[in-house]
């Protein structure tokens, strides 16, 4: 039997060998805000890994540059307005329920790799995050390779719409 973190990795391969286009700068480039969000983990789909109304936006200049953001829908303000003096728990719960990066990114293919040059999770620094890519009309959809979150691995799928 297969196990789910297996399964999942084939199909990225799969989607990644079905897509066999070349993506170019021109049809990347923009801003592109959160739409849909869903994970897979090889046995189980969750159509809410970050709750039922996410909100992200990344950007893709022409030169080359990346920068997104991704909140949890349902984030509670902290009590004080300041992140620095609010609780442990309070900071422990934004930091869970939002993360970013910036840096550069590349185009191989179907692929877009983001090369992660700050984040708000310091470990994506200096790695590169690798994401399949289907594009239709004006939504995108990248889909991540099997990966740890939250102690489970699995497949993230995100579909951005272009900002007009």
């Amino acid at each position: 039997m297969l196990r789910p973190s297996l399964v999942a990795g084939l199909l990225f391969v799969q989607q990644a060998q079905a897509q066999n286009v070349t993506l170019s700068v021109d049809q990347v480039a923009g801003t592109w805000r959160l739409v849909a969000a869903s994970a897979w983990n090889g046995s189980t789909r969750n159509d809410a890994p970050y709750g039922p109304a996410p909100l992200g936006l990344i950007t893709y200049t022409r030169d080359g540059r990346v920068m997104a953001i991704i909140c949890h829908s349902g984030r509670k303000p902290l009590a004080s307005g300041d992140r620095i003096s609010a609780s442990t728990d309070e900071r422990a719960e934004a930091f869970a329920t939002s993360f970013s990066y910036a840096g550069r990114y590349s185009l191989s293919g179907d692929k877009i790799i983001h090369g992660v040059e700050l984040a708000s999770v310091q470990n994506w620094v200096d790695t590169d995050l690798v994401r399949l890519v289907r594009l239709e009309g004006n939504r995108i959809t990248l889909t991540t390779p099997p990966i740890s979150v939250g102690g489970e691995i699995r497949t993230t799928e995100l579909v951005w719409e272009r900002v007009q």
